[in-house]
């Protein structure tokens, strides 16, 4: 059974940080690329970063997000730095092999909320 549980969300004010954790377990993490979504009400789930054989990022994102990995510990992190109230949304830590829908796999969501 693939698991993926995510952990780290909460609230904080503007400018403050938070680390996303995701423990994948139940695949054969190295192989996959990983990556962090996020869905605000009402709007469309989005792309925050991903790590593959490359590493991207969306623009709104760039220079204070970080994304990495530790394969050893089927982990994958997410670093928010400069955080601001546009960022609050539900993050969801995505798993997939060979952009193939069955072998794309979500975690439950973990909520961010960037608030004063």
């Amino acid at each position: 059974q693939v698991r993926l549980v995510e952990s780290g969300g909460g609230l904080v004010q503007p400018g403050g940080s938070l680390r996303l954790s995701c423990a994948a377990s139940g695949i054969p993490f190295v192989i996959y690329t990983v990556g962090w979504y996020r869905q605000a009400p009402g709007k469309q789930r989005e792309l925050v970063a991903a790590s593959g054989g490359r590493t991207n990022y969306a623009d709104s994102v760039k220079g204070r997000f970080t994304i990495s990995r530790d394969n050893a510990k089927n982990t994958v992190y997410l670093q928010m730095n400069s955080l601001k109230p546009e960022d609050t949304a539900v993050y969801y830590c995505n798993a997939n092999l060979d952009r193939q829908d069955r072998f794309d796999y979500w975690g439950q969501g973990t909520q961010v909320t960037v608030s004063s």
